[in-house]
């Protein structure tokens, strides 16, 4: 599956040594060529300084979310790994991303599901899948998912019933409001699994606000009352959600 949205503003491609990596919005890549970062090309932008560099000048410019100090890597169009770059910098630049979800039921068929904690920088407060995260610079999809689901929910994959890889989404959309220079472009790989009964999710690094276990009525209008994120809703429901292109 597929969900689109054009970026606010125009953007350039972004490239690394040859290979498309991102893109940039024109005024920013301007103010870095000033200061020997990018460099341009004439139909787009390449990266002129090391990885780290370009995202301590972007966090000092202000263009930048929380910083997380964790490194996420650069991917090359071809699936390449290329560097690696701080968490934060990655919309700004408009470089790929890859993240892995867990949905999971409940043997009487309700799903599963998790409140993001209030103080998540993005989208605090909303419902989610059981669970969700980032795949960083040092992880493999595996061992993403393995780290994830204990750090989220407390659960080892070999309590899990049936955990079988379900699907894949793919984002591309503008990352905030209208002063936002970031572009996402992500790849979620998702997986489902069955909780045994008397397995109860618990959390473990603080970001979770709660767990609930609902049925898909609940599930379904609370997709449509806007109380989950983008993410969850294309996983759990994409029928509801508009711009979607599929497979």
């Amino acid at each position: 599956m597929i969900y689109q949205r054009p970026p606010l503003r125009p953007r350039q491609a972004l490239a690394f040594e040859g290979q498309p990596i991102g893109s940039v919005e024109v005024a920013v890549a301007q103010h870095f060529q000033a200061h020997g970062l990018l460099a341009t090309d004439g139909a787009g932008w390449r990266v002129a300084a090391p990885f780290d560099a370009l995202a301590h000048a972007l966090r000092e410019a202000s263009l930048l979310g929380a910083w997380r100090n964790e490194l996420l890597p650069v991917l090359a169009d071809s699936g390449q790994r290329v560097g690696h770059i701080e968490r934060a910098a990655v919309r700004a630049l408009g470089l790929a991303t890859a993240a892995v979800h867990l949905t999971a039921q409940a043997p009487d068929g309700n799903t599963w599901v998790q409140q993001r904690a209030f103080n998540k920088p993005n989208d605090p407060g909303l419902w989610d899948t059981l669970m969700g995260g980032m795949v960083s610079a040092a992880d493999t999809l595996a061992q993403a998912l393995e780290r994830e689901t204990w750090e989220e929910a407390g659960l080892r994959l070999d309590q899990l019933h049936g955990l079988t890889h379900a699907g894949h989404l793919i984002i591309q959309r503008p990352s905030g409001g209208a002063d936002d220079v970031g572009y996402t472009v992500e790849r979620i790989d998702w997986f489902s699994a069955t909780l045994p009964e008397g397995v109860v999710p618990e959390n473990q690094d603080g970001e979770v606000e709660r767990f609930d276990c609902v049925d898909l009525g609940q599930l379904r209008a609370d997709i449509v009352a806007g109380r989950y994120t983008l993410e969850a809703a294309l996983i759990l429901a994409p029928d509801l959600i508009d711009g979607l292109t599929a497979p």
